[in-house]
């Protein structure tokens, strides 16, 4: 029940847009797939499903090819294109007709639209849905055949508050009960909430395979949190010492106003305070974001990089190659 990378490539003309990636998406975990735009994620999902064929290397399912496999939906359901749907079609009768075609029976089509909560309107034409119901029916088609794997494109896209966090519970259940998950998106904040293991890639080479928390804990933006009576005086000596104190306006429990510290360890920064007389209520380390991590990481793999020119009141947007 995995997908397994090893020397992935991909190269359309001069151009490598996969370049020697390995790696391994298990199982019991939802596997987060991120990089830049035209890092080389939607080229690798395409991989994966045999829409591409590989330059060189190989990119299994369960040990073999997609294309060879005997009943790929009861293997792997993907999301790719929430829109890619005849929309002369109602959603039942799209999801009918993947059914009769992958022998599946067709009582699943009723469940898996109960689901994803478009049982009300699983006769409606899909050209009439919006992004987040055509989002739903997508995911609906990726579960009809009940697969060990998944593999979902910007799952949340177009979805409101309450499906962002019911396909969040959704993607975590799946996995939980020790399927396969594999999720590529953009919204960080959204990935931190769901991923337990990171892929990331960079101009199609690999730039990470690891846990979220190890992701994190490379970052550079580590800093630390420390509340004392005296935050001047503890900014003071942290800056002499050679580190950064930013007063956050937060304070603590004890009314103590809060600082973050970068540049010293959390115990350099306990030695400082105690040397300078400065009495601390906190002293703790400060998370990074995964979208700060990641903005930090991937920065030498961005393409193209946005800025704004302001010429009198009129605002023209810029764009430079890396």
């Amino acid at each position: 029940m995995s997908i397994e990378a090893r020397g992935l490539t991909k190269r359309y003309g001069d151009k490598t847009a996969v370049d020697d990636l390995t790696f391994t998406v298990r199982p019991g975990m939802v596997t987060g797939f991120l990089g830049v735009n035209g890092a080389g994620k939607s080229t690798t999902m395409r991989l994966i499903l045999g829409l591409d064929s590989p330059t060189k290397g190989t990119v299994t399912v369960n040990g073999k090819l997609f294309s060879r496999l005997y009943s790929p939906m009861r293997e792997l359901g993907a999301l790719l294109d929430a829109k890619a749907v005849h929309g002369g079609r109602s959603a039942y009768s799209h999801l009918l007709c993947l059914a009769q075609t992958n022998d599946i029976p067709r009582n699943r089509v009723d469940e898996v639209l109960s689901v994803v909560g478009l049982s009300g309107v699983a006769r409606k034409r899909s050209r009439g849905f919006s992004l987040g119901m055509s989002q739903r029916l997508g995911i609906a088609a990726a579960l009809l055949g009940d697969p060990e794997i998944l593999m979902f494109d910007e799952p949340v896209n177009g979805l409101d508050p309450e499906g962002i966090v019911w396909i969040r519970n959704l993607m975590r259940g799946l996995a939980a009960d020790g399927r396969t998950v594999l999720v590529s998106s953009h919204l960080m904040s959204e990935m931190e909430h769901t991923a337990d293991h990171l892929i990331v890639i960079g101009k199609g080479k690999l730039i990470a395979d690891c846990t979220m928390a190890e992701f994190i804990a490379r970052s550079g933006q580590q800093a630390v949190r420390a509340s004392t009576p005296q935050p001047g005086a503890l900014a003071r000596a942290v800056l002499a010492a050679g580190g950064q104190a930013t007063i956050t306006g937060d304070v603590t429990v004890g009314g103590s106003p809060e600082l973050e510290v970068r540049g010293l360890p959390l115990e350099r920064i306990g030695d400082v305070a105690f040397a300078a007389g400065v009495p601390l209520h906190l002293l703790a380390p400060a998370r990074a974001s995964l979208e700060e991590a990641f903005m930090e990481l991937t920065a030498d793999s961005v393409e193209y990089q946005a800025g704004m020119a302001i010429s009198g009141q009129r605002a023209h947007a810029t764009v430079t190659e890396a």
